[in-house]
């Protein structure tokens, strides 16, 4: 991959959109908003290069539908490994195969793949790089922000923008240069990750055990390596110790009774996982996404996804905003929509890692009644489907709003295609059972660009307002065209 690094102070540059850190979260928004003709720079500490490290390595179903509605969840899928089904504690295994989803299946795929597929979208759509660049302070008032960088070779310098957004991690410098705390604290110590090779496949193609102090879990990429994650309670030792592949076996043996032949190890880590949330995920004009925003265990696998989603979020709110059709309070529901589903993944991914470590009696006892109810009550095993793989949550609506609103459309074939397809140019998609004439004049009516008119392929008579990011903006039974422009003028602006 090729990027644009500076060696000078890089130059104050008006009208734009700074967005700091270049993981997954970072590079889609910043292609988000580039596509949507928003100037973009991408600041990013680290050198040039997609780093071939893979903490993150599931994709749910909500993010590949994410994805899809930019053109990227087919390729990613042929580079990764499908899996139906998950398997959790005391022999609790959750299927996805009956998910209502195009994608009912969860993808095991290296967090370097989907960096690489989102970079290449960021860079073909216009987003300047900026490498080894560090912010070291931020200033803002009503007019914009302006970031205090140090470059390659410690040259300061500054970057002037309308809006900048912090996607820099854990330890993000834009959320310390804002003041904001990052209440919460670190739950497991010392988790070891390893990607191997097994000489002996797992009964199960996922895999996830604990017993007495040990917990192990192992998933396929599909490449004949497996990812391993290890944790044993009795050791507490820290990140910078190094990880041996005798340990991670071991862990294995303990927790699943077998360590399958694991060797030929390509990458080993250890690190401890947190609880956190920012209180707000919004100071003024600068914004947090991603790990700056929430951490919380790996359990699930929904660290990445979320932050994928809270981009998804965000980034075409900003664009409406920035290019003038939408008011600034549209930037609030933000806050509103994505603080409590980060909170909600907090609370399951906790609860999942807290089962599975249960060590006092009646916590196993908790334990198994929570893996009982979950194996014979469909509703609720639907519900725990629903939030790890994100297609469960829904934002709030306005009081007397159709039942839809706020819930996450899901993908249907239209007389043009599939939804998903639609929603590809980065517009809202109006959808009805009749041809709309848009301002009278159909699509050349179609405001500039913002809106998509579509026809349901079959008998549905619902006419629906799909947000960009994949969300009924507002929904109503044979409505009048009033009622419909009326809806149009609230949602996407001015004609």
């Amino acid at each position: 991959m090729t990027g644009n690094t500076h060696t000078h102070t890089p130059p104050i540059t008006p009208r734009q959109v700074v967005v700091v850190g270049s993981g997954p979260t970072g590079l889609l928004l910043a292609g988000d908003l580039a596509a949507a003709g928003v100037p973009v720079t991408l600041v990013e500490k680290r050198p040039g290069g997609i780093s071939n490290l893979s903490r993150a390595f599931v994709l749910h179903a909500r993010t590949l539908e994410q994805l899809d509605a930019r053109g990227l969840a087919d390729g990613l899928e042929g580079k990764g490994q499908a899996l139906d089904r998950i398997r959790l504690f005391g022999g609790l295994t959750l299927a996805l195969d009956t998910l209502p989803s195009r994608f009912n299946h969860l993808l095991v795929i290296p967090q370097y793949e989907v960096e690489e597929a989102l970079e290449r979208r960021a860079e073909d759509a216009g987003v300047r790089f900026l490498y080894e660049t560090e912010v070291t302070g931020l200033r803002q008032d009503v007019n914009g922000v302006t970031l205090e960088v140090r470059g390659q070779g410690g040259v300061p310098g500054e970057l002037a923008a309308d809006y900048v957004v912090g996607t820099d991690g854990m330890r993000s410098a834009v959320r310390a240069a804002i003041g904001l705390p990052f209440p919460g604290r670190s739950v497991i110590r010392s988790v070891v990750l390893a990607d191997v090779r097994l000489d002996e496949e797992p009964e199960s193609v996922l895999t996830a055990n604990a017993v007495g102090d040990a917990f192990a879990f192992i998933a396929p990429f599909g490449d004949g390596y497996y990812r391993v994650i290890g944790w044993h309670r009795g050791r507490d030792i820290p990140d910078s110790e190094p990880v041996g592949l005798d340990e991670v076996k071991e862990i294995a043996r303990l927790a699943l009774g077998h360590d399958y032949g694991m060797r030929d190890a390509r990458w080993m880590s250890r690190f401890h996982s947190d609880e956190r949330q920012a209180p707000a995920y919004r100071v003024g004009r600068v914004f947090l996404a991603g790990d700056a925003a929430h951490v919380h265990t790996p359990a699930g696998g929904q660290g990445m996804n979320t932050g994928l989603q809270d981009a998804a979020n965000l980034g075409w709110k900003l664009a409406a905003v920035f290019n003038g059709w939408a008011q600034a309070a549209l930037l609030d529901t933000y806050q509103t929509e994505r603080h409590p589903v980060g909170a909600s993944v907090l609370r399951s991914s906790g609860g999942i890692v807290r089962l599975a470590m249960a060590k006092r009696p009646w916590t196993r006892a908790l334990r198994a009644g929570f893996t009982a109810v979950l194996g014979r009550v469909g509703p609720a095993r639907r519900r725990a489907a629903g939030r790890i793989t994100g297609i469960g949550y829904a934002y709030g609506a306005p009081r007397g709003a159709h039942p839809s609103v706020g819930t996450r459309a899901p993908d249907t074939a239209l007389r043009s295609g599939r939804l998903y397809e639609a929603l590809r140019g980065g517009r809202f998609v109006l959808i009805t059972p009749e041809p709309y004439e848009a301002g009278g004049n159909g699509r050349t009516g179609e405001r500039a660009g913002r809106l998509a008119l579509e026809r349901w392929a079959g008998e549905r008579r619902t006419t629906v307002l799909v947000r960009p990011d994949g969300y009924v903006a507002w929904a109503a039974e044979s409505p009048d065209p009033a009622a419909v422009e009326a809806a149009l003028a609230a949602a996407v602006g001015a004609r």
